[in-house]
């Protein structure tokens, strides 16, 4: 028995690793024998970069850094009295927020270091830029001679939506090129840019509950209006807006020539502009605001809530027919992509792992299948295919060792 096929030792399948884009090549005999045999193991983590982690290690510490900047520039506009008080008002639509996201994610989770630097990039970084922006226009307005009447119009409908739809497109844009394994489709630029809105919001919503709190008009109504209309009916906004970018950048990823990529972004940049446009600028020439968003932008949610679920079952079914390709040449059973690949497959699937004590594993199964699927599809398009052909390799060694550990026996040997 060699190194390879020690119990300690993950298998290396990088010969068998497809490396064709039409099909995975066949399992070896003894992994395609256990595969027919076996319903469902539990799987064992994917084996990631070091190089990768360190790097968004000192990404994240860099971003706090900037974050704990913008706290203090909060707090010194404010105070820390409303800055607490704000901060708790702001938690509810940041908790919608979170929960949200998170259910979106449970297809095919992303790395929980990549999303805590998008939430960061979006809580410090993009404000931070908004506000550097925001300050040196309002030199250059002073120096023409001070504000005119149509300034604040400027600001809410132009300068707004375009500085922070790009400072928040400039971390999606971040993401993208570092964690590019990670960026596979829609979904997954539609989970870092509601990331990166959801931090922004965060520390917008503080600002602006800090500071009707600290000037207290309308004896106390101004903010329960405010909390009203922020945070309880469009929690989702800066999401809605940005998710434009996200979700192009999403679909860019999987083009094949790289100018349609470009395009496909800038188009989705100028969308969420200018949703965010109309959504600021509407409130000019709007006197009934809950008419106007029970006509206009209650609409628009619920577009949104229609492609996310469209976009989930494009998912799956991406899932379904990767895994089916692996099935077809041994390294799965056919029965098990159904369960993999499915909703309702994985819950059963959970359940019965439970049953064993073993649905932590199993969950982990499940996510390392998914990842394979994913990186199966980044061969078929071409894209990254060196890297995604070692990640492979990777998954299918952590699927066998699944095998193995379920049976509790020991790599056979070759």
């Amino acid at each position: 028995m060699t190194a390879s096929d020690s119990p300690s030792a993950t298998p290396d399948y990088t010969a068998a690793a497809g490396v064709s884009a039409k099909r995975p090549n066949p399992a070896p005999n003894d992994v395609a024998n256990e595969a027919q045999q076996n319903r469902l193991p539990p799987g064992v983590p994917q084996r990631h970069g070091s190089g990768l982690l360190v790097l968004g290690i000192l990404g994240v510490i860099a971003l706090s850094f900037v974050l704990l900047f913008v706290v203090v520039y909060v707090i010194s506009a404010i105070g820390t009295d409303a800055f607490a008080l704000g901060g708790v008002l702001a938690v509810v639509p940041l908790a919608v927020v979170f929960f949200t996201v998170r259910w979106i994610d449970r297809w095919e989770p992303e790395p929980r270091l990549a999303v805590v630097f998008a939430f960061l990039w979006g809580a410090g970084v993009a404000v931070l830029l908004a506000l550097i922006v925001g300050a040196e226009i309002d030199n250059v307005i002073a120096s023409l001679g001070g504000p005119g009447p149509a300034y604040e119009f400027f600001t809410a409908a132009v300068q707004a939506p375009v500085v922070e739809e790009a400072g928040k497109a400039l971390g999606i844009l971040v993401l993208f090129w570092v964690a590019r394994r990670h960026f596979d489709g829609p979904i997954d630029g539609l989970v870092y840019s509601a990331w990166i809105a959801g931090g922004f919001a965060f520390t917008e919503n503080i600002l602006y509950f800090g500071s009707e709190l600290a000037s207290l008009d309308g004896g106390g109504s101004g903010i329960l209006q405010m909390f009203l209309v922020r945070g309880l009916m469009s929690p989702f906004a800066h999401v809605m807006f940005t998710a434009c970018t996200g979700i192009a950048l999403g679909f860019a990823a999987r083009a094949t020539r790289s100018s349609s990529g470009v395009g496909i972004f800038a188009l989705g940049l100028a969308l969420a502009i200018a949703l965010h446009a109309l959504w600021n600028g509407a409130l000019f020439f709007v006197n009934d605001f809950f008419g106007y968003y029970a006509i206009v932008q209650f609409p628009l949610f619920i577009v949104a809530i229609v492609i996310v679920l469209y976009l989930r079952r494009q998912e799956e079914k991406l899932t379904f027919d990767r895994l089916a390709e692996y099935a077809s040449v041994g390294w799965f059973n056919h029965d098990e992509v159904a369960v993999l690949a499915t909703s309702q497959g994985r819950r059963r699937a959970l359940a019965w792992a439970a049953q064993l004590n073993k649905r932590a594993e199993m969950k982990t199964y499940i996510q390392d299948s998914t990842r394979l699927a994913f990186a199966r599809q980044r061969i078929i398009t071409g894209r990254d295919r060196i890297g995604a052909t070692a990640d492979e390799a990777v998954l299918l060694g952590a699927v066998i060792e699944a095998r193995h550990a379920l049976m509790g026996t020991q790599h056979p040997t070759r």
